[in-house]
């Protein structure tokens, strides 16, 4: 089955790549120009354009970017890496229509402006089709829950344990346990003061959080790969050549097949960059826009950013860095982050920096989630429903911290593909009835 939804990922971004004429080509430069052109202006009561797609990227930016990105390289091999650049080509088109029709179908409301994929199917098609709103609304926040939450603390939990573990020379079992409880209840406070603000608050921390993060990542793992620049070429083309034979880079006693290659490097890619998945349109939903298309630019380089640099910067630091890859064996990804960060920085302080990237990045894929979730809470039960889903929403940060690696991964990558098949139904549907 997620082989099939995996496909139908591709299928969909090659649909409105064709539909929309390429325009992640034809408004690339465009897309960049509006990204960092500012934040812009805004009426006090919504945020700004820039505003909206830092709560984007503050959503995607997440521990997918490291941890996910390791795992798909381990279970998958280097192969995966090349689908994973293949769903966020064809995806910049998917997340172009999902954020246009997210602002032209968009509400306004007492507090600013909202929408997303509930209210472009409710408002774009037919009432028969109405039920696809519903079903999106259901499958998003269980999503926030699990892939916005759950994975993202479990992956800080496991950076805070390693760090502990190479500063005090190892750790207990117990010991572990208690690190990760102490993790996850520090997450749940830092997200429950952080949510009192509701959708401005989280849009203002994340316009200055993301830049931040972002380029703090992006130099530490340049100056990973800058220790062995010769073996970067060796590794793209690993990549590739690994995508259609895995058994190359695996072996044939790892028994990876091109069909499992194809999905983990197609779900961990939407993973990162949530394109067809419809979540940032609720985001860039709230944005004081001057128009569905120029607002919807923001989308394609957020992908750019999110996967094609950033992942790819941590799938080279992976393989040029010489350390072994134990393929097969994901639950070491974010040890195995640390240790290639170690050949430069030091196994202190590439804990230490490890351990802070993931931080920022899980805990401003927390705040964007906890929006989307909420917002999917309060369209199925009324706005009274928000505020017991926070709660549900901060404690699952403690049990989180406490679960295996492996199946908080496992778990919201499932619940991530299934969300993908209202959103792709009605975008669709959309298509059919109006121009993208």
């Amino acid at each position: 089955m997620e082989e099939c939804i995996a496909l139908l990922l591709l299928a969909s971004g090659a649909y409105f790549t064709g539909k929309t004429r390429f325009v992640q080509v034809r408004r690339f430069l465009p897309s960049l120009a509006v990204f960092f052109r500012g934040a812009g202006e805004r009426d006090g009561r919504c945020v700004s354009p820039f505003e909206a797609a830092a709560t984007s990227l503050a959503a995607s930016l997440g521990a997918g970017n490291i941890a996910g990105v390791a795992g798909a390289l381990l279970t998958g091999g280097p192969g995966a890496i090349f689908w994973m650049w293949i769903s966020a080509l064809l995806g910049m088109a998917l997340k172009y229509a999902e954020i246009l029709w997210a602002v032209r179908f968009r509400q306004r409301g007492p507090n600013g402006w909202y929408g997303g994929p509930m209210f472009y199917i409710e408002r774009g098609l037919p009432p028969r089709w109405h039920f696809l709103a519903v079903l999106f609304a259901l499958c998003g926040a269980f999503a926030a829950l699990g892939m916005g939450n759950l994975a993202q603390v479990n992956t800080v939990a496991e950076s805070v344990k390693t760090f502990f573990s190479a500063l005090c020379g190892g750790l207990s079992p117990s010991a572990e346990r208690r690190v990760a409880f102490a993790t996850g209840v520090l997450v749940a406070l830092l997200v429950a003061l952080s949510l009192l603000g509701g959708s401005k608050r989280v849009g203002r921390f994340a316009a200055l959080l993301v830049p931040f993060m972002s380029v703090l990542y992006i130099g530490g793992a340049v100056l990973v790969i800058l220790q062995n620049t010769a073996a970067v070429l060796p590794a793209l083309s690993c990549i590739v050549q690994s995508a259609f034979r895995p058994e190359a880079a695996l072996g044939g006693a790892a028994g990876v097949t091109i069909a499992q290659v194809f999905r983990i490097g197609v779900s961990r890619g939407v993973f990162t960059h949530e394109a067809g998945l419809g979540t940032s349109a609720i985001a860039h939903a709230a944005a004081d826009a001057k128009s569905p298309e120029q607002q919807a630019l923001y989308g394609i380089f957020e992908v750019f950013l999110d996967t094609i640099i950033m992942c790819t910067l941590t799938a080279l630091a992976l393989l040029v860095s010489g350390i072994p890859l134990p393929y097969g064996n994901d639950a070491v990804a974010g040890a195995l982050v640390i240790d290639a960060f170690a050949t430069r920085f030091g196994g202190a302080g590439a804990s230490l920096f490890l351990s802070l990237s993931l931080l920022l990045f899980a805990f401003s894929s927390m705040l964007g989630f906890s929006l989307y979730g909420s917002q999917c809470a309060a369209y199925l039960l009324g706005p009274r429903a928000v505020r017991p889903y926070l709660f549900l929403y901060i404690g699952l940060c403690i049990l989180g911290s406490l679960m295996p690696l492996a199946l908080a991964w496992r778990l919201s990558e499932l619940v991530n593909l299934l969300m993908a098949v209202p959103n792709l139904m009605a975008l669709f549907l959309l298509s059919r009835r109006h121009s993208a």
